[in-house]
């Protein structure tokens, strides 16, 4: 399960920004602003776009596979998209209700946007699990839920 976590953890911190990015683009706002506003949480004196940018890169990589490793250990084998979307609104919930009170720069962030982008990582691990699952449970000759495949399908 590790290399599954990994890859749904990387495709999550990928697709994850997407609501956001477009929330913004469409209100014309700056689409650097959350990556700046997580660099700001490690360089609070630091101005530099491209500077806060790459200090906030690893720190929502490295979220990102956590939390994928934590949604690959407990969503349910059948329901992942589902459950994985319900995933990020309670990682949604810790990151930025509990957590990112303390942060200004998380906290002055527009929230609806941030929680959209906390759903997508959800979900976007949970299909990737589902996926993955799927995949092992073919190759196994098992049906979703461990049972053997019906006669005719593999």
């Amino acid at each position: 399960m590790d290399r599954v976590a990994l890859k749904a953890g990387l495709v999550g911190a990928v697709v994850s920004g997407a609501p956001s990015t477009v929330w913004t683009l469409l209100e014309g706002g700056d689409v650097t602003e959350g990556g700046r506003a997580l660099g700001k949480v490690l360089l609070p004196r630091e101005e530099r776009t491209w500077v806060l940018l790459a200090a906030g890169a690893p720190v929502h990589g490295a979220l990102s596979l956590g939390w994928a490793y934590v949604l690959a250990a407990v969503l349910p084998e059948r329901g992942e998209m589902v459950a994985g979307a319900v995933g990020g609104l309670g990682i949604a919930a810790l990151d930025l209700a509990v957590l990112g009170r303390f942060f200004g720069p998380i906290a002055a962030l527009p929230q609806g946007r941030q929680w959209a982008d906390h759903v997508a990582f959800g979900l976007s691990v949970g299909l990737v699990l589902r996926k993955s699952r799927h995949a092992r449970d073919r190759d196994r000759g098992e049906g979703r839920a461990g049972r053997p495949a019906a006669a005719g399908r593999a």
